[in-house]
Parts: C-alpha cells; structure tokens; sequence
C-alpha cells in the first residue's frame, strides 16, 4: 500500500506529534483525492499537541493533524463540483451519525447531542498530510485570485458565523451598532476585524503587544490599535468579538459593552484566573444592560461560502500579512512554539 509523508498526534499525550509515513487515504474516506499545500496551526492545535484535549480516530491511537486546510485537486469524478487543478478546502466539522435535527439540515456546527466529528480534532485525521481526501459536500472550491491564501479560509468561515449571529441579535430591539471591538490580534481576531471593516463599522482592536506587525496590520486596515485595558480605551463599543479566552479579557468585555450590546465569544481559554467581579456582580451587569452574551464554535457550508466573499473582497497584499511564518512538516513543533512576531505560522507541503 502506498504511503504519505503526515504530521500526527496522540490526543491526550504531550510531546507525542511526529512526522511519519501513514497509509494513503482511500476512496472511501472521500471522492476528492487532494495534495497539501499548506495547512494552518491554530491555539487549537497547540493545545492537541500539548495533551489537553483532541480524540483519535476509532480503533485507533493516533490522530493526523491540522484543520486549517489548502490543497490542489488531484482526482475528482464528474459531479462533485471540482477538478482536477483547483483549489480546495475540506471543511472541518462533520454531521453526527444519528443524526440530530440540526445536523439532518446541515447546521452541523450546531450539534446538539455532541456526535459530530472533527478533522484533526475529534474522531477524523486532519489534513496535516501530504494527500487527503474529502467527499464533495465537503470540499469548498477557493478563487485561484487567493493562491496559498486560501488557506485563511478555515478561520475566516468562524468569523463569518461570528457576525452572522451578531447580525440575528438586530431582531431584539432597534440597535444600530457603530462600534467594535475586536480583543486578540491573532489570524481569527484580524479576520474579524476585516469583516468588521467590509461592514463599515468603527473597528478597534486590542492586544497586549505594541511592536511588531500587528499594530500597522490593524492600522493598514483602517482600523484602531489598542493595547492595555479595556477600561483604558475611552469608549463602550457596542459589539465586542473576544478571540483570545482569556478570562480576564471575557469579563472586561461584558463589563464594559454598551448597553444593549453584544459580547460575542469565539476564543478558547485554559480558564485563567480572574479579578474585579463575582459571576453574580457580572449577571447583574448583563441583565441590567440588556447584553447579550454568545459563543460561538465551528462553522457550517454557508460560512464557508461567506467567507469565501469576504476573503475575495478584501486586500490580498493585506491578507498576505497575515501569514507570518512557514515551516516544513519536520518542524511542526516550531509551529507551535509561538514566537512575538506569529500572526498565521503554516506547515507548507508545498515544497
């Protein structure tokens, strides 16, 4: 049997990642048979590699890694809506088995039971791998205008769900949002902050780093740079996008959304301790305001779609900003050793 170069894991277990060769991936596993070009490394995958959290396929104790996808089509049948040449990118989540109402109408980053499946995540490889393979209904076609770019799909698509449900808060009550605040300058909280810039709303964006290129990134866009506090940015923004999970961030936020606003959650934290309010002081604040509070996870076929627009609307030499770092799959573990300059690091395969 023929065998590709991957980068797996064993979920559960630090310092367990490699390079080796693993079978390739058969038919049965999708009718799109894909060439990696690079893969993105996300907080998620840091926290896999580090043990925290990440499940094997069944049967089985190791994992490919890697969600953040972009490849070249190598096979694909009449019918599936790709061929041979494109670019592709698998989407991540995979309706549960049973299934529930929500994944039966493919809102299956809604899971409700928790069956769902993840690649490089939960119950499925990633696409950390020289070749992958993905069925049709999850094969999302990326404008050749993108090249390597396309790679920012992934992430943009949460942020797609991220606004979209922000924009399903309108129906409450007449609210006309003008400001944002986007806290964490990493891929997700930039991405963010383009969209929120697509939307012509007054973006701000606040992070603890005051070199390097996040400030001019966030300034490029035409958008605020902030570091510091919160309380320290001299205005209540109506929306605010946490992407870090920091605890003391997420309180800060919802303490100091206008009333009325949202606090939308879309980082995952390591639950960091925090100061300054009890959970029912914070309670208090978000009933008597008005506020609402959602998170956020995974994204859907229509996010992917959206965020495909987005990404086809923006600036592709401010997008190419964003990728900061590119390392070869025997370097993975530099991948995930986060240095001060990092926006986006990929694996690239291309090469």
């Amino acid at each position: 049997m023929r065998s590709v170069r991957a980068v797996t894991i064993e979920p559960g277990v630090a310092g367990s990642v490699r390079v080796e060769d693993v079978p390739e991936p058969q038919a049965a596993m999708g009718s799109i048979l894909v060439a990696s070009l690079v893969v993105g490394v996300c907080g998620t995958d840091v926290e896999i590699v580090a043990g925290i959290h990440g499940t094997a396929p069944p049967g089985r104790t190791r994992m490919v890694l890697g969600h953040e996808s972009l490849g070249r089509v190598l096979e694909a049948a009449p019918g599936t809506g790709v061929q041979t040449g494109d670019l592709v990118v698998g989407i991540v989540r995979h309706p549960d088995a049973v299934p529930c109402p929500n994944c039966a109408i493919g809102e299956w980053d809604m899971c409700r039971n928790g069956e769902y499946t993840e690649h490089g995540i939960k119950s499925i490889d990633g696409f950390m791998s020289e070749r992958w393979r993905v069925q049709p209904t999850f094969a999302v076609r990326v404008d050749p205008a993108l090249g390597e770019l396309g790679v920012l799909l992934e992430p943009t698509s949460v942020v797609a769900k991220a606004w979209e449900q922000i924009d399903a808060t309108r129906s409450r009550a007449l609210w006309e949002p003008q400001r944002v605040l986007i806290t964490g300058a990493g891929p997700v909280g930039l991405l963010a902050a383009m969209v929120g810039a697509q939307n012509q709303l007054d973006v701000h964006v606040l992070d603890r780093v005051t070199s390097g290129p996040k400030p001019d990134v966030v300034r490029d866009l035409g958008a605020t740079y902030h570091s510091g506090a919160i309380a320290d940015i001299g205005f209540e923004p109506d929306i605010v996008v946490e992407c870090t999970g920091d605890g003391q961030l997420v309180v800060d936020a919802v303490t100091h959304v206008a009333r009325g606003g949202v606090v939308c959650l879309i980082g995952s934290g390591g639950g960091s301790a925090t100061t300054g309010m009890t959970a029912a002081d914070l309670a208090t604040k978000v009933m008597r305001s008005n506020n609402l509070v959602v998170g956020i996870v995974n994204a859907n076929r229509r996010h992917f779609d959206r965020a495909a627009q987005a990404l086809a609307d923006a600036d592709h030499d401010w997008l190419a900003r964003l990728i900061t770092r590119r390392v070869a799959p025997e370097r993975v573990l530099d991948a995930v050793t986060r240095e001060p300059d990092d926006i986006m690091v990929v694996v690239d395969f291309s090469r």
